[in-house]
C-alpha cells in the first residue's frame, strides 16, 4: 500500500460519508457535504500527482482511481436527484457516458490498447466536480448572487460530458 493508493481508498471511503451527510439533512449539511466532496475530489489530483512524481503507479491504482472518481460523481448525482437539486436526466446522461466510455476501454483493452484520459475527459471531470460543488454550495451564494450558478454549471458539465464521450468514440472506434 503506497500513499497514492491510500488516497484513492480514502476517496472511496468518503463516498458513503458524503451520502449520509446529504441524506440525514443535518443543519448546514450541504456545506459539510460540499467540503467532503471537494476534499475527495482534490485527492484525485493529489494521488495521481504523487504516483507519477514518486513513480508509484500500480495496477491497483490504475484500476481503483477511475472507479473512485465514478463512485464519487455517481453518488453525488444520485443523491442530488433524490433531493430534487438536479434533474434525473442529467444524472442519466453523465452516468451513461461513464458506462459507455468504460465499455469502450474494456473492448480496446481486450485488443491490447489502453485508452488514456484525454484533455476533454479531464475537462469533463473538472466541470462535473465544479458543478456538483456549486449545487451543494448554492445556499451560500444564492442570497447575494441571484444567478442559478449551479444549474448553469450542471448544464455546461452535461455538454462537456457528451462532447468528451463523442470524442472518445470518434478517436478510438
Amino acid at each position: 500500500m503506497n500513499l497514492p493508493n491510500a488516497l484513492t481508498l480514502f476517496r472511496i471511503l468518503l463516498v458513503p460519508v458524503l451520502m449520509m451527510v446529504l441524506l440525514v439533512r443535518i443543519p448546514y449539511g450541504k456545506f459539510l457535504a460540499a467540503a467532503i466532496f471537494i476534499v475527495a475530489a482534490l485527492t484525485d489530483s493529489l494521488d495521481g500527482y504523487i504516483a507519477r512524481k514518486r513513480k508509484q503507479v500500480t495496477r491497483v491504482g490504475i484500476l481503483l482511481d477511475p472507479l473512485a472518481d465514478k463512485l464519487l460523481i455517481t453518488a453525488a448525482l444520485v443523491i442530488l436527484v433524490e433531493l430534487g437539486e438536479v434533474a434525473g436526466w442529467v444524472a442519466v446522461v453523465i452516468i451513461g457516458r461513464e458506462f459507455a466510455v468504460t465499455g469502450l476501454r474494456a473492448l480496446k483493452a481486450q485488443e491490447g490498447v489502453l485508452i488514456p484520459a484525454g484533455p476533454l475527459g479531464k475537462a469533463k471531470t473538472v466541470s462535473q466536480v465544479v458543478a456538483i460543488a456549486l449545487v451543494l454550495l448554492e445556499g451560500l451564494y444564492s442570497s447575494w448572487l441571484p444567478v442559478p450558478l449551479g444549474d448553469w454549471a450542471i448544464y455546461a458539465a452535461v455538454a462537456l460530458t457528451v462532447l468528451s464521450g463523442v470524442d472518445y468514440f470518434v478517436r478510438w472506434m
